[in-house]
């Protein structure tokens, strides 16, 4: 452009020749004679709100109270270091280095002792045929809440560190006052445990989790006077049962198939065929 410019054409005939706007070739032509360059000239872009010194401070704050919130974050920077900083800017700061919010995990806390003991009663049952599961009576309960609870809590946390003992919240134990050791023994034991013992014979195992109702002397004296084996369990161990793992239940169970769900024009499909 600047050499036929140079050669003495005119804006408007460069302009058709090169199929560039005249407006274009003007601020070139312009900048030609101001700077002696036309060379673009690059922009770092907008310049960062924080330093990296402010950003390794928002890492330690966030590290010490992963709970914390974007905006809880944001005010603490402000009024440590005078910066006005964003939520946004906040979550790119930390998704730099690689903590982003997560729901934590809800479990209970593990000593060595625990670990210690679960694997034990891993190794021991690891080679157990289908058909000795099949002799175990699994039993395990349920939490019902009549009031919905939609308050979440985040925390920040790097992928792969989801069950880190920093990222994870103890569950709630809460002593039962409806479940007694002689409700379990008249409405659990009694109406569904024995019966099940009797079908299945000598070779039954039933399987409870140690809590306190379970471990009453009345539920211990009905159990002996029946006969009924108890399963060893390790404590804190929830997981372990087949009921919280469905791909454990399949194993055991022998089928590793998902079941198949029909869409709603073949299920009616189907139906016209059989009918």
């Amino acid at each position: 452009i600047i050499g036929r410019l140079e050669c003495g054409r005119t804006q408007l005939e460069v302009s058709e020749e090169l199929g560039i706007a005249q407006r274009v070739i003007s601020r070139l032509w312009q900048r030609f004679h101001d700077d002696g360059n036309v060379s673009r000239c690059y922009s770092t872009g907008r310049p960062r709100v924080t330093t990296p010194n402010e950003d390794r401070y928002l890492a330690v704050t966030d590290k010490r109270n992963r709970r914390g919130t974007a905006s809880d974050l944001s005010r603490q920077q402000s009024s440590a270091a005078g910066t006005a900083v964003s939520r946004q800017t906040v979550y790119r700061r930390l998704g730099h280095i690689g903590l982003y919010a997560r729901r934590p995990v809800r479990c209970v806390p593990l000593t060595a002792t625990h670990c210690r003991l679960r694997l034990a009663w891993s190794r021991e049952h690891a080679l157990w045929t289908p058909q000795q599961w099949s002799c175990v009576m699994f039993s395990d309960e349920s939490r019902f809440s009549l009031q919905s609870e939609s308050r979440r809590t985040f925390i920040w946390r790097a992928p792969g560190t989801r069950y880190h003992q920093e990222n994870t919240i103890e569950r709630l134990h809460v002593q039962s006052v409806t479940m007694t050791g002689r409700i379990y023994r008249d409405v659990i034991l009694e109406q569904h445990v024995l019966l099940f013992r009797g079908a299945m014979g000598a070779e039954f195992l039933f399987m409870d989790d140690n809590a306190r109702p379970h471990r009453a002397n009345i539920v211990g004296e009905c159990l002996q006077s029946e006969d009924v084996t108890r399963m060893d369990w390790p404590a804190y161990s929830p997981e372990l049962n087949p009921i919280h793992c469905k791909k454990f239940h399949r194993k055991i169970t022998g089928s590793d198939r998902q079941p198949r769900v029909r869409p709603l024009p073949v299920k009616i499909h189907f139906a016209r065929k059989t009918f």
